[in-house]
Parts: C-alpha cells; sequence; structure tokens
C-alpha cells in the first residue's frame, strides 16, 4: 500500500521568496543576479562560522570597497544588517584580518616601550672608557669596572637570546676589562691590573660559559652578593623592569598601547552583550549585535593600524625631516579622539535613538567597555614588559 508523501516540515532558516540585496526572485540556495546566499549569518551561529573559514584568504575587490565605507559610520553595518551582504567581506572576516595586522605592527611597539634592540649603544663602551680616563685612584676604576660590567650582564638577561647580541655583549665585556686594566697601570704601574682580593661578581654574571674570570669565585659564595629585594630570578626581572619604568614612565603606557589590539579581540562578544542590554527593547537578535560590534572594532583596529604605523615612523622622520613631526603628532591625536566620535556616530546611525538617550546609553557603554578594557590590557602590558 502506498502512502503520500507527508509535506516538508517547515523550517527555522526559511528561504526569503526574494534576494535581499537585489530583489530577484530565488529558485535556490543563491541569487543567480548578483550571487549572495539565502543564508543569513545573523540568524544561526553556524551560518556565522561558516562566513569566516570559506575563503577566509580569498580577498578581492570588496576589501577596499568594504574598507573604504568603513570610514563612514555605521553604513556598513546598517547595509549589512539589510541584507546587502554581497558587496562587503564579511564582518569577522575583515576583523580578523585588520587583527592580524595591527597586532603584527604592534609588537614593534611593545619592544621599543622597554629597550633599544641595539647592544653597542646600551653597554656604550666609549662613555666607559671617558669615565676610566676621569678616575683618580685604583679603587675607583675598578669600582666603574664592576658597574659596567654589570650593566653588560642585565643587557645579556634581556637581550642574550637576541641573534648577534652575545658576541657584541663580549666584545664590550673584553674592551672594559682592557680599559680598566690601562688606566689601573697608568695610575700604579708597580701594581696589579686587577684587584685580586675583592670578588668581580659582575663579571662572573657576565662571562660566557667556561670563560668565566678565573679570579671570581662563584656568585653563590660571593659576600657581597645579597638576594634581591623582591627574590629570586623573577625578583630581579621585575626590579629591573620597575627602574626602567621610573626611568621611562611612558613606557607602561606605550606597552598597554601595543597590547590593545588582542584586548579588542577578546573583547568584542562582552561589547556585544552590552549593546543587547542597552537595546533590549528593539529586540535584535543578539548576532546583530555582534556584527555591530565587530565592524565598529575593525574600525578601531584600523585606527589603530594608521596609529602605529605613525609612531613606527616618527623616529625616522624626526632624523630625515624633522618639519613633518609636529603634522605626524596633529595626526596622531586626531585619531585618538576619532575613535569615541565614530563610535557615538555609529551608534547613533545604528539603533536610531534620538541623541539624548543615544548620548546616555554611549556613556554607559563606554564606562564599562573602558572598565574591561583596562582589566585585561593592563596585566597584559604587565607580562608583556616582564616577558621582554
Amino acid at each position: 500500500m502506498s502512502h503520500a508523501a507527508l509535506p516538508p516540515l517547515p523550517s527555522e532558516d526559511a528561504h526569503p521568496s526574494a534576494c535581499e540585496n537585489c530583489g530577484t526572485p530565488l529558485h535556490g540556495d543563491f541569487c543567480h543576479a548578483c550571487g549572495q546566499s539565502t543564508h543569513s549569518p545573523v540568524r544561526h551561529v553556524a551560518h556565522a562560522v561558516e562566513e569566516v573559514f570559506e575563503s577566509f584568504w580569498h580577498l578581492d575587490g570588496r576589501i577596499f570597497r568594504t574598507v573604504r565605507d568603513l570610514f563612514v559610520p555605521g553604513r556598513i553595518a546598517n547595509r549589512y544588517l539589510g541584507g546587502h551582504r554581497v558587496r562587503y567581506v564579511a564582518p569577522m572576516r575583515l576583523f580578523v584580518i585588520l587583527t592580524l595586522l595591527t597586532f603584527f605592527i604592534a609588537k614593534f611597539v611593545v619592544q621599543d616601550a622597554m629597550q633599544d634592540l641595539d647592544a653597542g649603544q646600551m653597554v656604550r663602551t666609549d662613555d666607559v672608557a671617558t669615565e676610566f680616563s676621569q678616575a683618580q685612584t685604583v679603587d675607583d676604576v675598578q669600582t666603574m669596572r664592576n658597574d659596567a660590567l654589570a650593566g653588560i650582564a642585565e643587557t645579556r638577561r634581556t637581550l642574550g637570546a637576541l641573534p648577534g647580541v652575545t658576541p657584541q655583549l663580549d666584545i664590550a665585556a673584553a674592551q672594559v676589562r682592557a680599559q680598566a686594566e690601562t688606566r689601573i697601570a697608568e695610575l700604579a704601574p708597580g701594581g696589579v691590573a686587577l684587584d685580586a682580593t675583592t670578588p668581580d661578581a659582575p663579571a662572573a654574571a657576565e662571562s660566557p660559559v667556561g670563560t668565566a674570570d678565573p679570579v671570581a669565585p662563584p656568585e653563590a659564595d660571593s659576600p657581597s652578593a645579597g638576594p634581591p629585594t623582591i627574590g629570586g630570578p623573577v625578583g630581579e626581572r621585575i626590579e629591573r623592569n620597575i627602574t626602567r619604568l621610573r626611568d621611562d614612565p611612558q613606557a607602561y603606557a606605550r606597552a598597554v598601547l601595543g597590547v590593545a589590539p588582542t584586548a579588542l579581540f577578546i573583547l568584542v562578544p562582552l561589547f556585544a552583550v552590552l549593546l543587547k542590554l542597552l537595546y533590549l527593547f528593539q529586540r535584535r537578535l543578539y548576532l546583530e549585535h555582534v556584527v555591530v560590534g565587530l565592524y565598529s572594532h575593525a574600525a578601531l583596529m584600523l585606527g589603530l593600524l594608521l596609529l602605529f604605523c605613525t609612531a613606527l615612523v616618527t623616529p625616522w622622520l624626526a632624523a630625515h625631516a624633522a618639519w613633518a613631526t609636529g603634522a605626524v603628532g596633529l595626526l596622531q591625536s586626531l585619531l585618538l579622539w576619532a575613535m569615541p566620535v565614530y563610535l557615538l556616530l555609529m551608534q547613533k546611525r545604528v539603533y536610531g535613538q534620538s541623541w539624548p538617550w543615544t548620548l546616555v546609553k554611549f556613556a554607559v557603554i563606554g564606562v564599562l567597555y573602558f572598565a574591561l578594557f583596562l582589566s585585561v590590557a593592563i596585566p597584559m602590558a604587565g607580562y608583556a614588559l616582564y616577558a621582554l
């Protein structure tokens, strides 16, 4: 006995009858006129994830159109949520690409926050030679020598893993010892070049393995070697970073700016939650707020990318075109001020509420989001400085 086929159950992802982008009647999963898919990534998480991995690195003319329209607050978000998706790069894909570029450039900003990678400039043996020539006693020369070798040892602990640094430090240490011996010979022609009775703990700390100074006892047995204030290698590194931060108070601020891309990447879902809570009565789906968050954070990433690029070219301009540094500084200030203004205008145009309500909600979201950002960025910046 044959059974009549049952009608299919209605699907939660029912296809629209016409393309949301161009209005052409649909006869399948893709529009035959413009090629847009009927699946909306703002309705289902699976479609949103698919948008991320599908042709992730396949960039065409849409990337230029997307970046161009990204400079207009709210334009892409409104059009994307309105169904015009085929003309733009998907929000997650755009955000990840800009994050990777910004993160790569930000690494140089973090490194510049704490150290100069030129070991020769950090050691400055020429300055040490000048100080030796001004010393009037053998004890003064030995004290200067120990201080210089201690500085070389600190540089070795901080930068010793970088290629080419260790040989430069070895040469610098040999120069310091030779200059000290020469000056001691000038001050005491009949005396010894090095004080054999005083342990040279800094020299032993910086000497390569197998070439330690024979007159230097092990560091643990040195009577002048005491435990660091905090304790252990971790304490020593923290103390060095505290000293550097005291000498350069802006270093931590630059480090926080350097880890900003990573912090922003982490906070996108929480930003969407804040939008969902503040605009609860608009009955928008959570993924719609995620789209707004992704495009707004993509704009922030683009602004940070431009800011980091200007920061990297500033030293070169200062040396070769000093007249342009003022314009670059003005551009950096404009970029910093433009970011919150951009977010405010985007929030107003996407959600369409009155200016008083928009300003109130923007202030609430701004305070909460800034607190979340600092709670993530400050520990990350501290670890980045510690790991240098």
